[in-house]
């Protein structure tokens, strides 16, 4: 059985009025939700608090139904807590995107999502839009989610005219929660190795720190709450230019005997493919 030591930060930071990140971190359903409502819209932060109260509403419920319900649409090449997952995303996009159309105040709203959630067997990461989740195994770090933005979708095609591009073009988003009335996420399901150490955050984070800096800061840290602290302290110090959220999870113990390493991915491109043991 798996033992998960974990720990959520959210912080205005310097230059916002107002916080439009939410969280959740919840350890009994093995759910942990980054996120983050659209800046420059109306009603950005009510977006992402209803996210991520209806993913955790979502997954309640769930626990007290039929393990085979809520799976239409099913994608074989994952398992069947991965298609209810893309279930609940789908249900949490259409819970946002109605509110947004029921009133003017909430016109336009929106927000990014990224979310792990642990079983028996594996860890299941899952994202619309470009809030990222690292991945540190044996002092290596990578990104298990998709960046929907236009600049990473372009570079997947042609990654030299990708190079071309504006920054601004990294902050344009191709997908997010309650845009349309549908949405795809990307998603991948691995197994998971105790010391595993996964890292949520929101772009407040991401844009003023690089991936290896955020392995530094697990390195030098014990726990993760001081993780957590280090790193959102780190983005402030660079101007906190935008609302930061982090979530850290140590694995601190597995199911026992594993049948290897493995990865699937569903939902768009992806930079993971399948790995062999690490």
């Amino acid at each position: 059985m798996f033992v998960i030591e974990s720990a959520g930060f959210t912080d205005i930071g310097k230059k916002r009025k107002r916080n439009e990140d939410s969280l959740l971190v919840d350890d009994d359903l093995g759910l942990y939700v980054v996120a983050d409502g659209m800046g420059g819209h109306r009603a950005g932060d009510v977006a992402s608090k209803l996210v991520v109260d209806t993913l955790r509403d979502y997954m309640i419920h769930l626990g007290t139904k039929d393990d085979n319900e809520d799976t239409e649409d099913i994608d074989t090449s994952v398992s069947r807590e991965a298609n209810q997952l893309l279930y609940g995303l789908k249900l949490t996009n259409r819970v946002v995107f109605d509110l947004a159309g029921s009133k003017e105040i909430y016109s336009g709203m929106g927000s990014t999502v990224s979310l792990l959630l642990f079983n028996e067997q594996t860890l299941i990461a899952a994202n619309i839009g470009d809030s990222p989740i690292y991945l540190i195994h044996k002092e290596n770090i990578e990104t298990l989610s998709v960046p929907h933005t236009v600049k990473a979708e372009h570079a997947a095609i042609d990654p030299e005219g990708a190079q071309k591009l504006g920054s601004e073009f990294e902050h344009i988003l191709t997908r997010a929660v309650g845009s349309d009335e549908s949405v795809s996420a990307s998603l991948c399901e691995i197994q998971y190795f105790k010391d595993d150490v996964l890292v949520m955050c929101s772009d407040g984070l991401s844009d003023t720190t690089r991936p290896h800096e955020i392995l530094e800061t697990v390195r030098e840290q014990t726990s993760c709450k001081d993780i957590c602290q280090s790193l959102v302290n780190l983005a402030n110090e660079r101007g906190g230019h935008d609302n930061i959220t982090v979530i850290v999870l140590k694995i601190k113990a597995n199911q026992g005997k594993m049948k290897g390493f493995f990865s699937r991915v569903s939902g768009g491109f992806s930079n993971i493919g399948y790995r062999k043991k690490l």
